[in-house]
């Protein structure tokens, strides 16, 4: 089963219990990881390459950031329907 490491590098867990990085030439590795997980090859290098140098940290920030920003979002659109609701009264179509 891989293992996911703070700076998203996968491992694989062998069968004696050591764990072994997917570096340069562990292409089989990478494959097998993301074929455990259920994610495309090109998934798992995507998320490498987005998350390779993050740490926990930043990582958990990134996220609260991402779920505010939609939050706000959802915010920012309720609040344009209101005032265009409140455009078409004003006009008299209702």
């Amino acid at each position: 089963m891989p293992a996911f490491t703070a700076c998203g590098q996968v491992f694989l867990e062998g069968a004696d219990g050591d764990r072994a990085p997917t570096g340069r030439g562990g292409a089989l590795r990478t494959q097998r990881a993301a074929a455990e997980i259920g994610v495309s090859t090109a998934t798992l290098y995507n998320w490498r390459r987005q998350y390779g140098g993050v740490d926990t940290d930043a990582a958990k920030e990134l996220k609260e950031l991402r779920e505010q920003n939609a939050r706000l979002k959802r915010l920012l659109a309720d609040a344009e329907l209101e005032k265009d609701a409140l455009r078409e009264i004003a006009r008299g179509k209702f």
